[in-house]
């Protein structure tokens, strides 16, 4: 039998388990994306965040993202709350303000648009693997439009 001593004890140690295990386990980090040679302040600046090869570039994939106000040269998008893991981002100047990527007839984007760690490859886009990294603390990472 225990006595009431160390079942408060127990009882302390099992409040701060249950406390403190999200922040060791789940912790949440913040990516930075530096939008480099943003060609005008019309717009916005979109950014995608996908986490697996599955969903990279489809509408419905993006595991998160935001819009900012485009402004001319570098443009800065702030993406909180991600939990540690490996990610790839595409990014594009929504020009017109529509928040949408605009194509041409052939699916072929009409609006600049960059990608992390790669570049648009001559007949299509670069796979989740040439742009992924990692994610595990606070991240910047500069993504030129070329």
């Amino acid at each position: 039998m225990h006595d009431r001593k160390s079942t408060q004890k127990l009882k302390r140690l099992f409040l701060f388990v249950f406390v403190s295990l999200p922040f060791f386990v789940g912790a949440q980090h913040t990516l930075t994306v530096q939008v480099k040679n943003v060609a005008s302040s019309d717009g916005y600046i979109a950014v995608g965040v996908y986490d697996a090869k599955a969903s990279f570039l489809k509408k419905n994939g993006v595991f998160a993202g935001d819009f900012a106000v485009s402004k001319a040269g570098t443009t800065i998008v702030e993406i909180p709350n991600l939990p540690s893991g490996t990610y790839a981002v595409s990014i594009f100047h929504d020009a017109n303000g529509n928040k949408k990527l605009d194509t041409n007839f052939f699916g072929i984007p009409k609006e600049a648009c960059a990608f992390s760690k790669a570049k648009m490859r001559t007949f299509g886009p670069p796979s989740f693997e040439a742009c992924a990294f990692k994610l595990d603390a606070n991240y910047n990472i500069e993504i030129p439009f070329e």
